[in-house]
């Protein structure tokens, strides 16, 4: 379904980042309401207070995606208050850095459900809802390490190869309904997703830092960028969205070297990848528990 003045958009980690930067844009834009979520209810006034003045009726809610219960009150308090759902953005995410010697189960677990349990609650909660509209639109928000592995992101590139996975199953199930289906491969944005992530207790601190800072250098898309190129591609109702050109070139990249990729992507960062992962290489100990 294409925005319109009568669309009714859930967005998850909207306190932030390319889910504010959505949020501010998506309220210009005038739809009927908006529901917006995170765990950080200050950052959730924040984009509340930059949406402006509109005619777009913002609601607010604290939740954890990865907590099934508090979904599941997410879920009941939106239809309760705008009665319908035509748009799911889940944009909530997490990274967390380590090799899979240096991260502890915990961890991922937790950057699983987040990443992953949190997209697939929002689709089986809100999807029902969806259903019953004439046409309605789910958006799920992956990344490019949905499409490339580099080393040092185990468990991250996992739970966004697994967003891919679960969208693009759901896309061909829903073929021919009302309700289309999108996914979302952001390349490198300028957020603090990287500097707010959380870093393996096996991990080398200064390693980490330098896992950030190469990250800053090559985030050349602004959120407020990304979020337009996404706006556009729901308007569109595109199949796979790329944000970014780095985005682009990765997925080229992984297409024509399903296998060698990493090389390539490593000459194309100057060896910036391959130097992160020596640092990383000593052994931690084998798989917290």
């Amino acid at each position: 379904m294409s925005l319109t003045k009568e669309s009714v958009v859930v967005l998850t980690g909207a306190a932030s980042g390319i889910g504010r930067a959505l949020a501010v844009l998506l309220a210009r834009e005038g739809v009927a309401a908006l529901a917006v979520s995170d765990v950080n209810a200050e950052g959730l006034e924040e984009t509340r207070r930059l949406a402006g003045d509109t005619p777009t009726q913002i609601s607010t809610h604290v939740v954890n995606v990865g907590d099934l219960d508090e979904m599941r009150r997410f879920a009941d308090d939106v239809v309760g208050r705008h009665g319908r759902v035509t748009h799911l953005i889940n944009n909530a995410g997490v990274s967390l850095f380590g090799t899979v010697e240096e991260v502890s189960v915990e961890d991922v677990r937790w950057l699983m459900d987040i990443n992953f349990w949190g997209t697939v609650y929002g689709v089986k909660l809100f999807l029902p809802v969806m259903r019953r509209q004439p046409e309605a639109h789910v958006v799920n928000v992956s990344s490019v390490f949905g499409f490339v592995a580099p080393p040092g992101n185990a468990a991250y590139c996992a739970s966004k190869f697994a967003v891919r996975g679960f969208t693009e199953s759901l896309r061909h199930e829903l073929e021919g309904t009302g309700v289309a289906v999108s996914c979302v491969h952001p390349g490198g944005v300028a957020t603090n997703i990287a500097r707010t992530g959380r870093v393996g207790a096996g991990a080398d601190a200064a390693t980490k830092e330098e896992s950030v800072n190469f990250h800053t250098r090559a985030s050349r898309t602004t959120a407020e960028e990304a979020a337009r190129i996404i706006m556009r591609g729901i308007r569109r109702r595109s199949k796979r969205i790329l944000v970014g050109a780095d985005a682009r070139l990765i997925e080229a990249v992984q297409r024509a070297a399903p296998v060698g990729y990493m090389k390539i992507m490593d000459s194309l960062s100057g060896g910036q990848i391959s130097k992160l992962h020596k640092k990383s290489e000593t052994p931690a100990g084998g798989m917290k528990s």
